[in-house]
C-alpha cells in the first residue's frame, strides 16, 4: 500500500481515542462518503503488523458481514511525518452512539421509550450472538462502543479491539480489561478463566441503564463495584454460585440478601425485569446466553424480520 494513501482522505475532525489510537471523521476524496478513520501506530522495532492489529484486523473483516458489527471498509498502510508505519482502519461512519443517546435523555430528564430499548437490546443481542456463535468475545461492551443511527434506530457493535477469539478449552485471560461500571463479577473476583457470560453481564447492565439513564452499579473501584452488586443482588455463596469461594479475588464480604431487582428498574415490564434478571445471575454458566435471550418473551412483539 502506498505511502500516499491518506491522500484519498480528507480529515474533518477527532471524534475519539480509543485505547488503540485515534479515531477521525473523514470524507473519501474520490466519492465524499464520510467514514471513520481509525489510526493506529504500528511499533518501530517490529518488521510487520503487530498480532494484536492483525488479529482485530481479521475479527473485523469476519464479523463484518453481520448488521449490527461496524463495518471495516478497508485497510491502508501509511508513513507518518516522523517515518514511523502507521495503519489506518476506514470504518462506515455513525455520529451516535449509545452513551451519547443515554444522556441526551437524562439531561431533559426524558426516559426512553420502552419500545426503543427494546429494539436496541434486541440488535445487541443479535450482533454479539454472531459474535460469539464465531468464536469472539467482545469484553469491553459499554454504552460508548454501541454505534446507532437515530433515524433507523439501528445498533452496531464497535471498538473489538479488546476482543479475542475464545478456543476450547477455555484458556486463561487477563483480568485487566473492561471498564468497571460493566465487569462481570467472575472478572472482579480475579476469574481469568472466563468466557461469553462476561459480556451478557455487560449487556444486562446496558439494559437497566437503558431503562433509567443511569447505570446500574457505579462503583470507583473493584471493590466497590462488587459491594454495589452484593448489596442488590445479595452477597453471593456457593448454593448461587458454585466454586465462587476459590476465586482469587474473594474475600469474607458483608452479607447482604437479594434486593427485588424490579425496584431498581421502574417502569420495566414483567419480561423485561425476568430477563434482565437472568442476564444478571451469578453464576456464569446459568447466565443466559445472547442466542437464548433473543427468543426471550420480553422480545415477543419485537419485528424480528426488521433487524
Amino acid at each position: 500500500m502506498s505511502t500516499r494513501a491518506m491522500d484519498l482522505y480528507e480529515k474533518l475532525e477527532k471524534v475519539g481515542e480509543g485505547t488503540y489510537g485515534k479515531v477521525y471523521k473523514a470524507r473519501e476524496k474520490a466519492t465524499g462518503k464520510i467514514v471513520a478513520l481509525k489510526k493506529t501506530r504500528l511499533p518501530e522495532d517490529d518488521e510487520g503488523v503487530p498480532p494484536t492489529t492483525l488479529r482485530e484486523v481479521s475479527l473485523l473483516r469476519m464479523l463484518s458481514t453481520d448488521p449490527h458489527v461496524v463495518r471495516l471498509l478497508d485497510l491502508k498502510q501509511g508513513i507518518n511525518k516522523q517515518g514511523q508505519s502507521i495503519l489506518y482502519l476506514v470504518f462506515e461512519y455513525m455520529d451516535l452512539d449509545l452513551k451519547k443517546f443515554i444522556r441526551s435523555f437524562r439531561q431533559t430528564q426524558d426516559l426512553i421509550p420502552p419500545r426503543t430499548t427494546k429494539i436496541l437490546m434486541y440488535q445487541l443481542c443479535k450482533g454479539l450472538s454472531f459474535c460469539h456463535s464465531h468464536g469472539v468475545l467482545h469484553r469491553d461492551l459499554k454504552p460508548h462502543n454501541l454505534l446507532m443511527d437515530r433515524k433507523t434506530m439501528m445498533l452496531k457493535i464497535a471498538d473489538l479491539g479488546l476482543s479475542r477469539a475464545y478456543i476450547c478449552p477455555i484458556k486463561k485471560y487477563t483480568h485487566e480489561i473492561l471498564t468497571l461500571w460493566y465487569r462481570a463479577p467472575e472478572v472482579l473476583l480475579g476469574d481469568t478463566h472466563y468466557s461469553t457470560p462476561v459480556d451478557m453481564w455487560s449487556v444486562g447492565c446496558i439494559f437497566a441503564e437503558l431503562v433509567t439513564t443511569q447505570a446500574l452499579f457505579q462503583g470507583d473501584s473493584e471493590l466497590q463495584q462488587l459491594l454495589h452488586i452484593f448489596r442488590l443482588l445479595g452477597t453471593p455463596n456457593e448454593t448461587v454460585w458454585p466454586g465462587v469461594g476459590k476465586l482469587p479475588n474473594w474475600h469474607e464480604y458483608p452479607q447482604w440478601s437479594p434486593r427485588n431487582i424490579a425496584m431498581s428498574v421502574p417502569g420495566l415490564d414483567a419480561d423485561g425485569v425476568d430477563l434482565l434478571s437472568e442476564m444478571l445471575r451469578y453464576d456464569p454458566s446459568k447466565r443466559i446466553s445472547a442466542r437464548n435471550a433473543l427468543d426471550h418473551k420480553y422480545f415477543d412483539d419485537v419485528n424480528k424480520a426488521a433487524y
